[in-house]
């Protein structure tokens, strides 16, 4: 009889329990000195958001889980933020590695800085996968909501065109990386950022199409 890896056991009955359950999403707290907890608004924000427009039924409150945790495989969607370091040990690497190829999704949005060492560190996870820029036509970008012109810019920055990144296992997306747009400050409190309405309703759009991806594929 063929023997399923732990992971793969681990994540098969978290399935199966969310389908009888709220689904849960979790903030994903790492090493390095960043601040992963920054935006402490925006997920549940947009939780909120998904649930009265593309009829999810996630759990209002998100969790918290460390990249090395066994506790990761309970989460379909992990969402990832901050402003500058990051680092993942050996034991993240191999953590995070099995979680995405084994069904689960990774949403990584720069709160400003945080480019030159995420970078770093997703090649230490994947050594022989590049970031790909997403083209416009690619399913995220037209899911729920369209976005012809691709990833919508919510903050300056530096005033680069916003960018999102993948990476693919199986041609399945597993990673977005989000560049140059900041969606989780335009997902956040409209009083935090005095962001004008249509502003923060794209984002929350494009948010809901990122969500909504990551359930159905």
């Amino acid at each position: 009889m063929k023997r399923f890896a732990p992971y793969l056991v681990v994540l098969m009955v978290c399935i199966l329990t969310t389908m009888l359950n709220a689904q849960e999403l979790a903030i994903l707290k790492y090493n390095g000195g960043g601040d992963w907890y920054s935006n402490p608004t925006a997920l549940p924000n947009l939780i909120k958001y998904c649930n009265q427009n593309i009829n999810t039924k996630l759990d209002l409150k998100p969790q918290t889980v460390e990249v090395s945790s066994p506790d990761i495989f309970q989460y379909p969607f992990t969402h990832m933020t901050g402003h500058g370091h990051v680092f993942f040990s050996d034991s993240d690497v191999e953590n995070l590695r099995n979680y995405l190829i084994s069904g689960g999704f990774l949403h990584i949005d720069d709160n400003y800085g945080m480019e030159p060492y995420i970078t770093a560190e997703l090649k230490k996870v994947f050594p022989n996968k590049a970031l790909i820029e997403i083209p416009t036509s690619h399913e995220i970008f037209n899911i729920a909501f369209k976005f012809p012109e691709g990833l919508p810019k919510i903050h300056e920055h530096d005033g680069k065109q916003p960018k999102a990144f993948g990476i693919f296992h199986a041609d399945r997306l597993i990673l977005l990386f989000t560049y140059e747009s900041d969606l989780g400050d335009g997902w956040e409190d409209p009083e935090i950022h005095n962001d004008p309405e249509d502003v923060r309703e794209k984002a929350l759009k494009m948010g809901a199409n990122i969500i909504k991806y990551a359930f159905e594929n």
